[in-house]
């Protein structure tokens, strides 16, 4: 015997031939909220699965690369190339990006029409030379050469430049510059570093540009255009070495410049004489005799050497009929001094060393070295003296611009 279930809300009690159960009278279960719930789960799972037209496919990425290039127009052909396999791979494979591709590959075909214009009339020539121009520095403070002359904007020759004016070296003007040195490549050497290079190196060339050295003023003295930090990436690598003015405002007018360019023959065998004797008197030792007697006697021997090499050059050479006489009293003034300064260098004591020091220093720059000199049609103003200014700050390392 069976037993009925118990009408539910929708089904009524029939006679016992109706058929009875979930499915009686056309009813049928309602479909499940989610085609993959579980029956008796509390809902559907926590992830989608989307079928081909569940979200937008993806964008072709030679279409994106085409529109790109495209739109900067520097390599026109490769946008108009990557435009026409985007279209295709984008008709295969049914991804998005036909208008990024039909747009990059008009502004390519564009772009190369314009190309192909500038190469026809020689624009591009010109912008290309423009642009390693400005890689290369010029009109910027770095790009001076050798005898260029210039104005800062500042009319300073220390702290940092940017830029500078080049002017002529007749008018008036804040430098000159009479040398270039190149660094090697690398790293950042640091501030320090160059502009104890910058001091060693200037120093020891400016006689080289300017070897009439009673010709420059007592107010020049040695500055350089140094290289930054900054400018040093950028490819910079040159020490500027120049002349400029240690007088408030000062200026300096006309060029310094006195060298075989400038010079004749006779000129230059005379100052490359006297120049040499002038570079090793420079060289006389920081201690004095008393604190170091043997480094005094060892530089009076090199002052020996340089004036019997010198002296034999002078008299070696052949000199105009109005300089021969001049420059032979020289000579003979230079021989005697070479004598004293063997004296000095056999001194046993300070005292000696001292008196023959003296009378070694006698002829220089004296008045037969001023005869010599108008006759060959050299500056004749006698140099002021040398002073020391190292502790004042007048010069060396800390007179430089950074660029």
């Amino acid at each position: 015997m069976s037993i009925p279930p118990p009408p539910g809300p929708h089904q009524s009690q029939g006679s016992p031939e109706q058929p009875r159960g979930p499915y009686a009278q056309g009813q049928y279960p309602p479909p499940a909220p989610y085609p993959y719930s579980a029956p008796g789960a509390p809902g559907p799972y926590p992830y989608h699965l989307y079928g081909p037209y569940g979200r937008p496919g993806p964008v072709n990425g030679v279409a994106i690369g085409a529109l790109v290039l495209g739109i900067l127009c520097f390599v026109p052909a490769v946008g108009l190339v990557l435009g026409v396999i985007a279209l295709a791979q984008i008709k295969r494979k049914g991804e998005r990006g036909k208008g990024m591709a039909i747009a990059g590959s008009v502004l390519s075909s564009v772009g190369l029409a314009l190309w192909a214009l500038a190469l026809s009339t020689g624009s591009a020539s010109d912008f290309w030379d423009g642009f390693k121009g400005a890689a290369g520095g010029d009109g910027t403070a770095y790009a001076l050469a050798k005898g260029d002359c210039f104005d800062t904007p500042s009319g300073d020759l220390e702290g940092d430049a940017y830029d500078v004016d080049e002017v002529s070296c007749a008018g008036g003007h804040d430098g000159e510059v009479f040398a270039v040195v190149t660094l090697p490549g690398g790293s950042f050497p640091g501030d320090d570093e160059i502009e104890l290079t910058a001091d060693d190196k200037c120093y020891a060339l400016q006689d080289g540009y300017a070897m009439d050295t009673w010709a420059v003023p007592d107010d020049v003295d040695v500055y350089y255009l140094v290289p930054s930090r900054q400018s040093w990436r950028l490819g910079d690598r040159e020490i500027t070495c120049l002349f400029g003015s240690t007088a408030e405002n000062g200026r300096l007018t006309g060029s310094l410049r006195t060298d075989p360019t400038t010079l004749d023959a006779d000129q230059t065998a005379f100052l490359t004489a006297t120049n040499a004797i002038d570079t090793v008197l420079y060289e006389e030792p920081e201690e004095y005799p008393e604190e170091d007697l043997a480094a005094n006697q060892a530089w009076a021997k090199d002052v020996h050497t340089v004036l019997g090499e010198q002296i034999e050059a002078l008299r070696g050479h052949s000199w105009p009929a109005e300089a021969g006489k001049p420059v032979a009293e020289l000579a003979e003034e230079m021989e005697a001094a070479r004598k004293e300064w063997s004296r000095a260098a056999a001194a046993k004591d300070a005292d000696t060393y001292f008196t023959h020091y003296d009378s070694g220093y006698a002829y220089v720059d004296g008045p037969t070295t001023v005869t010599a000199r108008k006759a060959l049609g050299l500056d004749t103003t006698v140099p002021a003296p040398y002073e020391d200014d190292s502790d004042s700050g007048g010069s060396g390392s800390e007179d430089g611009l950074a660029v």
